[in-house]
């Protein structure tokens, strides 16, 4: 079919439908109210179910019954009402259980504030719950991307009996772009899921279950979901945009990688070597990708709509070797094209400070 114009958040919706998801929970929060509104009108037309629980804790819990069942399940929310999601979420990693998710990032601490942001990039990757647990993390830049990753979440999230996130944020939500839809009826296959609590009739009951009360046996579990969690490092997505020879690498993701893109042509039409590495996936983090793309740089420069998340992880991967530098803004605001290209210009331009990270 050919393109049509969209808001992000609708689009994100009707591409979870003609991926499969048949079921949303999930309770109003803005940037990312299109969503469950869409999702009310859209899914009882294709036999769907949409409710909009009582709370955030409780859509969460009505996600973990219907993951169990065998379902395609999705919810989505923002900020605070991710942090209230938490308990669910790290039950349904302890369960094994697959669904996605969907941030739309807005500002905070607390309520914060309704404007885009990039601050819950800890909460989304190191695990905000409790226990040692992981999602496999998203990031889309644009709208089209954001359809064509939801395909690939609920196949993932299949394929490794795991939640896993799409952290957006209020600008890819709200912002309208031409994209091209997935063919409508053309359900990609389900996986069978033996596993799931489907009625016992005809074979032994299925137990769903994140409790051990056995030390050994907990540790054992644990155990199982970190060799599942290092086996995910073969999904690692990533963009590379005129590293090749690039001095200075800008990395950032989602929105910022947008800003960013748009610096380094302005950079090299002033004869600047610059270049972006944009990572997709924020778990598994494209480790190996990233220091080949730094491979020649003097400086690394990260760009986010927080106050310093990302770069953590991109001075981890690369093992401290380059000088990591950052620029970020919060509270709503984003970083502008002029900012990022000046902080580019007095990286390349300062050596003597070329050792400072």
């Amino acid at each position: 079919m050919g393109k049509v114009l969209m808001k992000g958040n609708e689009a994100l919706g009707e591409a979870a439908v003609r991926a499969g998801c048949r079921f949303f929970f999930g309770y109003p929060i803005t940037p990312q109210n299109e969503i469950p509104h869409y999702l009310a009108k859209r899914l009882p037309e294709v036999g769907g179910v949409f409710v909009q629980a009582e709370s955030e804790i409780a859509a969460i819990n009505m996600v973990y019954g219907a993951a169990g069942s065998g379902a395609r399940v999705m919810t989505s929310s923002s900020g605070p009402g991710i942090s209230l999601k938490q308990e669910g979420i790290t039950y349904i990693a302890g369960a094994e259980l697959p669904c996605v998710i969907v941030n739309m990032q807005r500002g905070g601490p607390g309520l914060g504030g309704i404007q885009p942001a990039q601050s819950d990039y800890f909460q989304a990757v190191k695990g905000g719950g409790h226990g040692d647990y992981k999602l496999l993390v998203l990031a889309p830049a644009t709208i089209q991307e954001m359809v064509d990753l939801m395909g690939r979440a609920f196949a993932l999230a299949d394929e490794y009996r795991n939640p896993v996130m799409i952290l957006g944020d209020g600008i890819l939500g709200q912002m309208m772009e031409a994209v091209e839809l997935p063919a409508e009826g053309e359900i990609p296959e389900i996986p069978p899921k033996p596993w799931a609590t489907t009625g016992a009739e005809g074979r032994s009951p299925n137990l769903i279950n994140s409790l051990f009360l056995d030390p050994s046996d907990l540790e054992k579990h644990n155990l199982h979901l970190q060799e599942k969690y290092r086996r995910m490092s073969k999904e690692a997505l990533w963009e590379n945009y005129k590293t090749d020879d690039a001095e200075l690498v800008i990395v950032g993701y989602g929105s910022s990688a947008r800003v960013a893109k748009a610096v380094v042509d302005q950079a090299r039409a002033l004869g600047l070597k610059v270049g972006l590495f944009r990572p997709i996936t924020l778990f598994p983090f494209p480790k190996h990708a990233l220091q080949e793309a730094c491979q020649q740089a003097s400086h690394v420069l990260t760009v986010e709509m927080s106050l310093g998340q990302l770069v953590e992880d991109v001075r981890y991967n690369l093992e401290f070797k380059v000088p990591v530098h950052f620029y970020g803004r919060v509270g709503g605001m984003v970083p502008t094209t002029r900012a990022v290209l000046e902080e580019v210009k007095r990286w390349l331009n300062i050596e003597q400070r070329r050792g400072e990270v």
